[in-house]
């Protein structure tokens, strides 16, 4: 269960970092460090569009379920022995909200002394993410666990390159407290010029997001909180319509409970509550009964074709399948 994000309790969390040269080397995935000091190399080429300005929505990231589905999954297929996974984050971004909607994650090794990322993969991973998702973007990077290491600095660095002030979204896949706590964060240099500099990581609010298709799965997993076996079967399209139907019935008796409380005076009135319900009640069709059948009729009369037609067609792709086996 993902615990809502506190900002009264989360503070900036700070960690020092070693020099650029030595961050770079550390980050390749498979040149050696130089063993001589070298300037730092100028940063890669952004995959994205960085992210400019100040950063929007009140410091606020929307995430999607299929987002965390995804990372919660990543970590069940880990490598054997990996501690944690770490992916990309994808999204957009406007000027009122950053919006998490896809990731992908990215292999790695870890060890005490240094951390590899496959930088060659994610790369193309994106670019193969672009000709899905033109609009989805380099928003930051994720990464299983509940705390920030010095590791996570030097990989953060490489996204620096990628977003302009990226997030570092983190998931606590241990399940401390019986929840799983996500946090999402932003960093900002700190230190003395010339002196050692450190990395702050600036907490920033979480919501959870959903179009009307993760609705619909969401409902369906909150559905197995109740079952004592945990699992719960898929509902066939009338049963999805009659549980719509039935929340339908629910709101319009509690939204009539309240006009009744209201006229009553057992209720103020809102005019906000009043306004809204008001124009609901204009996009309402005005339709006669008759009307209203016949066009029930055709969609369903027009449903019933397209069934027909693709079951025939299953059936001639499963003959077809059998001929060619002969």
């Amino acid at each position: 269960e993902a615990a809502p994000h506190d900002r009264r309790s989360a503070q900036p969390i700070t960690v020092g970092t070693e020099d650029p040269a030595s961050l770079s080397c550390k980050m390749a995935a498979t040149a050696p460090c130089a063993a001589t000091p070298a300037a730092a190399p100028p940063p890669a080429a952004p995959l994205s569009a960085a992210l400019s300005g100040p950063f929007p929505g009140g410091r606020v990231v929307r995430l999607h379920p299929v987002v965390l589905a995804s990372i919660v999954d990543s970590f069940e297929r880990r490598n054997e022995g990996a501690a944690r996974v770490i992916g990309t984050l994808l999204g957009t971004v406007d000027k009122h909200s950053v919006e998490v909607t896809n990731c992908f994650s990215v292999p790695h090794n870890e060890s005490e002394d240094e951390v590899a990322v496959d930088m060659e993969f994610a790369k193309n991973m994106y670019e193969l993410h672009k000709k899905v998702s033109p609009s989805e973007i380099i928003l930051g990077w994720y990464a299983t666990g509940h705390d920030i290491t010095e590791h996570s600095v030097l990989i953060h660095e490489y996204y620096s390159r990628e977003a302009h002030n990226p997030i570092h979204l983190t998931v606590d896949t241990s399940l401390q407290n019986s929840r799983m706590s996500i946090k999402a964060y932003v960093s900002a240099p700190m230190g003395v010029p010339g002196k050692t500099m450190g990395v702050m990581f600036t907490p920033l609010t979480v919501k959870y997001v959903y179009y009307d298709t993760e609705r619909i799965g969401v409902d369906l997993i909150m559905k197995t909180c109740f079952s004592p076996s945990r699992v719960i079967g898929l509902s066939s399209d009338l049963q999805q319509v009659g549980s719509a139907s039935a929340r339908i019935q629910d709101t319009l008796t509690m939204v009539l409970q309240y006009a009744e409380d209201v006229l009553s005076g057992k209720v103020a009135a809102d005019n906000t509550v009043g306004r809204f319900l008001m124009d609901l009640i204009n996009q309402v069709p005005k339709i006669s009964p008759e009307d209203f059948e016949t066009m029930l009729n055709s969609n369903i009369n027009d449903l019933l074709m397209v069934t027909y037609l693709a079951n025939l067609t299953q059936s001639q792709i499963a003959l077809n399948e059998k001929l060619l086996s002969l």
